[in-house]
């Protein structure tokens, strides 16, 4: 079905080579005035991707903050045995 949110949004090029990206893929993605996006050129097309800014992935981690913590300690681990070494 055209327009299903699982299809394709289509969107015009203007004289100017602008292009409005939807309401619903702004809002999804987070997507506003001075957000920033990266073109990424691949085999099936061209993709638009929504870059983050410092401030907007703050506590993104945060979930994972016990791995994190063990992953550094265990390189701490390795990186003394190496030493020694």
């Amino acid at each position: 079905m055209y327009g299903d949110k699982n299809m394709g949004q289509v969107a015009t090029v203007t004289s100017k080579s602008m292009v409005s990206i939807p309401a619903r893929i702004r809002e999804k993605y987070g997507i506003r005035e001075g957000s920033k996006v990266e073109f990424v050129e691949s085999d099936e097309g061209v993709l638009l991707v929504p870059i983050k800014s410092l401030s907007e992935l703050r506590g993104v981690f945060k979930p994972y903050e016990k791995l994190v913590r063990e992953g550094i300690r265990e390189l701490e681990r390795e990186h003394r045995k190496e030493a020694r070494s």
